[in-house]
């Protein structure tokens, strides 16, 4: 509250943060670039649909040799962080829809994702392996406060003391700290956050609906101070761009309790490098086309490799100057260089009860 004196000079005689742009709120996940046509001048903004999914089954199963599961569950397609450079957005097209804006807005909940599990878990057989959250679209994005699709997943998997791995952009992920850090104690689960920029600008650029860095590197620690085994993945680097904080985002990593740091080099597959390519025309006209060759010098002269073995890790000189970096930042900070296996629990699983069971 102004004092009289101040008053005396100044029109307004409160002092309250401005609701305009909803600020204090502005940094957890880019909600409120919903409400950018109430600014005067601002274009009208695209709103988020979610439709209903019924899926079949939940558990994705996959052979590739660059990915250290075998299953992993996905509760929503879609992802509005809107990540430009995200390699999941062609699989809009299972749905006739576009890997650009539509990816971003047209998203789909899995609301039976829970139900599904249970039975997928409860079958006669089933061999318990770790499974993996956010493998191709954020566990943690905007639409699971009101949804909680992840949560209901995430209360099954404990409950059958099922490993678990998450990853996310996401400090909604300490939202289930009641669940994860029992299982954590119990050694069944392990949580990754990608940061990939410290410079707020360039996070929100780059990844407009994520959780600002800052926020991301808060619930690293908090989630390691639990006892949660919590890792960050820089991925990815892109060149020209966020390549120059690979030190910054280690360092920051060590302090905030991370058990390890990890990269990969941007990859553009398919329609995502029409969709980088625009971006950066908007975004980066000055350096786009110093990007664009060296994520070809990265992909053997082109703009994705594919290849197993290569793809997530880039080729050539500045992949090898890159890992270089990055072996010397993780010294510097206390990391080991060796890529941690994660040994989660397998042997304490119990399969869910029946409709009646101890699950319910």
């Amino acid at each position: 509250m102004p004092t009289p004196k101040n008053r005396a000079v100044r029109g307004a005689t409160l002092n309250a943060e401005s609701r305009r742009l909803n600020l204090p709120q502005a940094v957890a996940d880019g909600d409120w670039l919903d409400a950018r046509e109430a600014v005067d001048g601002a274009a009208p903004a695209l709103r988020t649909t979610v439709t209903v999914e019924h899926a079949r089954t939940i558990i994705t199963r996959n052979r590739s040799p660059d990915v250290p599961f075998d299953r992993s569950i996905n509760p929503y397609r879609g992802c509005e962080h809107g990540c430009i450079y995200c390699f999941a957005r062609p699989s809009h097209a299972y749905h006739d829809l576009s890997p650009g804006l539509d990816f971003e807005t047209r998203l789909f909940a899995k609301p039976d994702a829970a139900a599904l599990l249970r039975a997928e878990l409860a079958r006669p057989g089933y061999a318990c392996q770790p499974i993996a959250m956010g493998t191709n679209t954020d566990p943690y994005q905007p639409i699971e406060r009101e949804w909680q699709v992840t949560r209901r997943v995430v209360e099954v998997l404990a409950a059958c003391d099922h490993p678990l791995v998450i990853t996310t952009k996401s400090d909604r992920v300490v939202r289930d700290l009641d669940l994860l850090a029992p299982m954590a104690a119990k050694g069944l689960v392990a949580v990754a956050i990608s940061v990939t920029s410290l410079d707020p600008r360039i996070a929100m650029t780059v990844e407009p609906r994520a959780p600002t860095p800052e926020r991301r590197l808060a619930a690293v620690a908090r989630l390691a101070s639990a006892g949660v085994p919590t890792y960050v993945n820089m991925a990815p680097v892109i060149p020209a761009i966020t390549d120059g904080e690979v030190e910054a985002i280690v360092a920051r990593a060590a302090a905030a309790g991370a058990r390890g740091v990890s990269f990969i080099p941007v990859r553009l597959p398919w329609e995502v490098a029409p969709l980088f390519r625009a971006w950066l025309d908007e975004h980066f006209p000055d350096r786009a086309g110093k990007v664009m060759a060296i994520v070809q010098s990265l992909r053997g002269g082109r703009d994705n490799d594919p290849r197993f073995g290569s793809r997530m890790k880039g080729e050539g000189p500045w992949a090898d100057l890159l890992r270089t970096r990055f072996r010397i930042a993780r010294t510097r900070a206390g990391f080991s260089d060796e890529r941690r296996k994660l040994d989660l629990r397998c042997d304490l699983f119990r399969p869910p009860a029946g409709a009646q069971g101890e699950l319910f």
